[in-house]
């Protein structure tokens, strides 16, 4: 490939992402250039649209700006459209880098939303796993899916819209499970510090049975003869395994 055509390539490139900034090659019938102008912004303007849906209705008349912005300025590490979300995540956390001021919470509002098409295309195979999906949890060692995010945030991102936009961080911190279940839907759990923390021990002690997690956990908190607290924690083990962020417990 001659220089000179490799020149003329980033010359078309650049165009594309910011015309405004950058003449096109000459010869080139505009018309013809509106069309591909148009064709590849709003291609990245719809994916983005589709896994932001939350910013992209709270930005309004500013979206599309915003994703010009993005188009025009972004060098992206990968040219992977599933890829193409997590690159505007790092366009927004550039933009703060540079100062530029936005909501407080939405580099944690991306990161939400973009979680669910993660958990959706992560290729690990969870009926390849070697568990009994029927196992109890609470006696026998459970088994975290792979397919389970826990989330911590400072913001309730779950709850925000058009009439929540805090300004403020919360005293109190978000917890949340996002899985995938077997049937392959994505589904988000919101938690207490207790049942985030119980999760934890467990994805972090494979091995270990759950009853034995929930009593360290207890002792640790000083509540180890707290009847209730104890049922408690065991009935949130199997409502975890009912939703396949448990996936059954290990084999004997």
């Amino acid at each position: 490939m001659s220089e000179s055509f490799q020149q003329l390539q980033y010359q078309f490139a650049a165009h594309l992402r910011d015309p405004v900034a950058n003449p096109p090659p000459p010869g080139l019938e505009d018309r013809r250039l509106q069309i591909y102008r148009d064709l590849f912004f709003n291609n990245i303007e719809n994916l983005l649209g589709s896994q932001f849906p939350v910013i992209k209705r709270l930005k309004g008349e500013a979206w599309k700006p915003l994703v010009r912005r993005f188009y025009a300025e972004h060098e992206s590490h990968t040219p992977m459209f599933p890829e193409i979300a997590r690159e505007f995540m790092r366009y927004l956390e550039d933009r703060s880098d540079r100062g530029e001021v936005d909501w407080p919470f939405i580099h944690e509002l991306a990161h939400y939303e973009w979680v669910e098409l993660a958990v959706l295309i992560d290729e690990a195979d969870t009926d390849s796993i070697d568990c009994d999906p029927e196992g109890d949890v609470v006696l026998s060692a459970p088994v975290f899916s792979p397919v389970a995010w826990l989330l911590n945030y400072r913001f309730p991102v779950q709850r925000i819209r058009e009439d929540y936009l805090p300004t403020e961080t919360p005293e109190h911190p978000t917890f949340l499970v996002v899985a995938r279940n077997r049937q392959g839907q994505v589904n988000f759990t919101e938690l207490n510090a207790l049942s985030f923390k119980l999760l934890e021990l467990v994805k972090d002690n494979p091995g270990v049975p759950g009853l034995e997690l929930i009593q360290a956990l207890l002792e640790a908190l000083g509540m180890d003869g707290n009847a209730e607290l104890m049922n408690s924690a065991q009935d949130m083990l199997r409502r975890f395994r009912a939703k396949d962020i448990l996936l059954g417990t290990m084999p004997d």
